[in-house]
């Protein structure tokens, strides 16, 4: 359809590529103490992982959802750590038939900690198998077909599931009751993700200031994914340039040169919003028609571009089209006309809860398995 840049697409997407995953392996922390951030979250899954070692039992079944690369994998990881327990990982998609979850479960040793990503994606028949697993820690395996069939009892070991969701809307009623616990992971803040970035920097024997740090942290999403992403581009950019110690102006040039903007905008973010001003006067304008303007498909603009331009406040989305909201305009230095400000509805000055379950909702249909 149009000159693409794949190369420079994922570099602020919240979906892990191999790259990020061969990275995270080394950067990951092992237990709740060195994770940084949801500290909520970290509070009340600190304290049922406690209870559960008291009791001498295995954890209650845990629920984590959120976003893309806010941590979901790691934390599964660090509640077996924590529970001394081996760890078997599996996602939704790969579960396509009862069988499938059958031959997982029965496999499983006493307190093992099953994660389960994506799983609102696992098959209808997997999934009532899954209610019985979970609650009685047994499973029926059917035997024959028609009337000549029959259940036979399987009784399963004590484990913990850990299931990961972008979408826990999806999940219906009776799998969601059976989860002890529920965690929802939240974006990071700036002096969050600086955190994060000064524990990767030293494991990467990275020599990094602080205003560095405030600079990549500043461009990430609010995601510590794209911190530790950005953070390795910026390590490429200085090696190749000579630079031992990074500081502000370095990592503002190294981004710069990637495209990625103060406030953590790509080059399709900007293009979706410079079309919608410049060639459409702001809008409404129609998702195919915008995708034409920027040579992009509809999915690539809604997907990839949408969540993030919606969560900041720059891009509504109205029965009429999209359309860009001031901040929008004040971003890429462009004044408003007073005839736009006019016919611009109040409440897409700013994002509202339903923009915000949209963009959420959007990352799903690209996202994969993240950590």
């Amino acid at each position: 359809m149009t000159d693409q840049h794949p190369e420079e697409a994922p570099l602020v997407a919240p979906a892990a590529d191999p790259e990020d995953r061969a990275v995270e392996a080394a950067l990951r922390p092992k237990n709740l103490d060195d994770f940084v951030g949801q500290k909520r979250v970290r509070r009340q899954l600190s304290l049922v992982l406690e209870a559960s070692r008291l009791r001498g039992r295995s954890a209650d079944h845990v629920l984590l959802s959120g976003p893309p690369g806010l941590g979901k994998t790691t934390l599964a990881m660090i509640i077996a750590a924590e529970m001394n327990a081996p760890l078997r990982i599996t996602s939704g998609p790969a579960i396509q038939h009862a069988g499938d979850l059958a031959a997982i479960l029965s496999s499983l040793t006493e307190g093992e900690v099953l994660f389960l990503d994506e799983i609102h994606r696992m098959s209808r028949p997997a999934e009532e198998m899954l209610y019985m697993a979970m609650e009685d820690f047994r499973v029926d395996i059917i035997v024959g077909k028609g009337p000549g069939a029959t259940a036979i009892p399987l009784e399963l070991p004590p484990f913990t599931l850990v299931g990961a969701t972008t979408r826990a809307g999806l999940l219906p009623g009776p799998l969601r009751d059976r989860f002890g616990f529920t965690g929802h992971l939240e974006f990071y803040s700036t002096e969050e993700l600086e955190l994060v970035l000064r524990r990767s920097a030293m494991l990467m024997d990275m020599k990094v200031n602080s205003a560095a740090f405030a600079e990549i942290a500043g461009r990430s999403r609010g995601t510590p994914r794209i911190s530790n992403r950005l953070l390795r581009r910026v390590r490429d950019w200085a090696l190749v340039h000579g630079i031992d110690l990074i500081d502000a102006r370095s990592a503002s040039a190294a981004l710069d040169m990637y495209e990625v903007d103060a406030r953590g905008l790509d080059r399709l973010d900007r293009g979706v919003l410079t079309a919608l001003i410049t060639k459409f006067n702001g809008g409404p304008v129609g998702l195919s028609t915008l995708a034409i303007a920027v040579g992009e498909e509809p999915e690539t603009v809604e997907t990839v571009a949408e969540p993030y331009l919606v969560r900041e406040g720059m891009l509504g989305r109205t029965p009429r089209g999209r359309i860009a909201t001031a901040a929008a305009w004040r971003h890429l230095g462009i004044e408003m006309p007073p005839n736009v400000a006019a016919a611009m509805p109040e409440d897409l000055f700013s994002v509202t809860p339903e923009d915000l379950m949209a963009a959420e909702t959007t990352v799903d249909s690209w996202a994969q398995p993240d950590s």
